[in-house]
């Protein structure tokens, strides 16, 4: 696979420190051990302005990654194990506020405040194609063969583009009364999901494009994820979590969070889910009993955007102090750029290191 490259505003290739790749706390003890078991998460930085969405790709033979939106109009792909920065999408002239790719990472999309949704090549960086829109664009999503693709924002409408008839109009939608925070493909693509500041989760059927159901919140939904195995719908109000069927959009569970939550991810073996909100925490919880397995204050401002990687080893928030985190499922674990070394014997002369924060690694 060629090597993913980026608009010459910054260098090609990938971008790694030394820092990053030296994780290796040498502390030893039962103590030091406990310690060691405390996240180190990895911290993407090169935006300038808060992450507002991130998306993850299918595995694919090269592995996974990372795409990000910013308020600073220029979305970065990264390698999803490790944090690298491959490349940074030019083209948008406002804030982006929606991002995601396609299964196996070849194109890229984005929506923006400048009215318009883009296409992209995410092996050179080209942007492919342009749709303009008569209002901020907040969502993005390709369908499974990424020959259509979902957009909605401000103006209230759903609306689906053939991606391989670019000159024609697209299908538009309506139905809700407020603006669109997001939307996407549920059902093999039979179905529309869509969550907007009217309080409302709407599900569409797309061939006769009716609003099959709809519920009704006391608040807005702040975050929604589609969960295709098993067709669960994960979304989040106030400081609430609740899992939904998709297909029904009956409530499966629900579970309130020590703060105002603003978005969450389930693992892909649906053992836990990780949420981030107002407080700057990460907080990770047991699906099936809802305990707080574990919680981490990395970040320097709000919560906006966290998503498990595809093979669950990983979670990735995005935050208003404008970088991305990475995070271990499973800390302690050898994986991606984390690697502890725990030697048997902790010699005096080091062992007050072992009260100190833990290091974070820059990708």
């Amino acid at each position: 696979r060629l090597q993913r490259s980026q608009p010459a505003t910054a260098a090609s290739g990938r971008v790694r420190t030394a820092q990053a790749h030296s994780l290796e706390p040498e502390w030893g003890g039962s103590l030091a051990r406990a310690m060691a078991m405390r996240q180190t998460p990895l911290t993407c930085s090169g935006h300038t302005r808060p992450v507002v969405d991130l998306a993850f790709s299918g595995i694919t033979p090269y592995g996974y990654f990372l795409i990000s939106a910013c308020k600073d109009g220029k979305p970065m792909l990264r390698q999803g194990d490790t944090g690298d920065w491959i490349g940074t999408f030019l083209g948008h002239k406002g804030a982006v506020w929606g991002a995601t790719l396609n299964k196996d990472a070849s194109k890229g999309a984005t929506g923006a405040a400048d009215f318009s949704a883009k296409v992209w090549d995410a092996v050179t960086g080209d942007e492919l194609i342009s749709l303009a829109h008569k209002h901020i664009v907040k969502s993005v999503d390709f369908t499974q063969d990424s020959n259509h693709l979902l957009t909605g924002g401000q103006d209230k409408l759903l609306r689906i583009y053939d991606l391989n008839k670019t000159d024609a109009e697209p299908l538009e939608i309506g139905g809700h009364t407020s603006a669109i925070k997001k939307a996407c493909w549920c059902n093999g693509d039979k179905q529309i999901l869509s969550a907007a500041d009217d309080k409302t989760i709407r599900l569409w059927d797309r061939e006769s494009m009716t609003e099959v159901k709809s519920i009704n919140f006391g608040t807005s939904v702040s975050s929604m994820e589609y969960i295709p195995k098993g067709e669960m719908l994960i979304l989040t109000h106030g400081k609430t979590i609740a899992f939904y069927n998709a297909l029904s959009l009956e409530l499966i569970k629900s579970f309130d969070a020590p703060a105002s939550i603003n978005s969450a991810s389930l693992h892909p073996e649906k053992d836990c889910f990780v949420a981030g909100g107002d407080d700057f925490k990460l907080y990770k919880f047991d699906y099936n009993t809802g305990e707080d397995l574990e919680s981490y204050k990395g970040h320097f401002g709000p919560i906006h955007c966290v998503r498990f990687s595809p093979d669950g080893e990983l979670y990735a928030s995005g935050s208003e102090d404008g970088t991305l985190r990475l995070w271990q499922t499973t800390v302690g674990k050898t994986y991606g750029l984390w690697k502890c070394v725990l030697p048997e014997e902790l010699s005096s002369e080091n062992s007050d290191s072992i009260y100190g924060t833990p290091p974070e690694a820059k990708a």
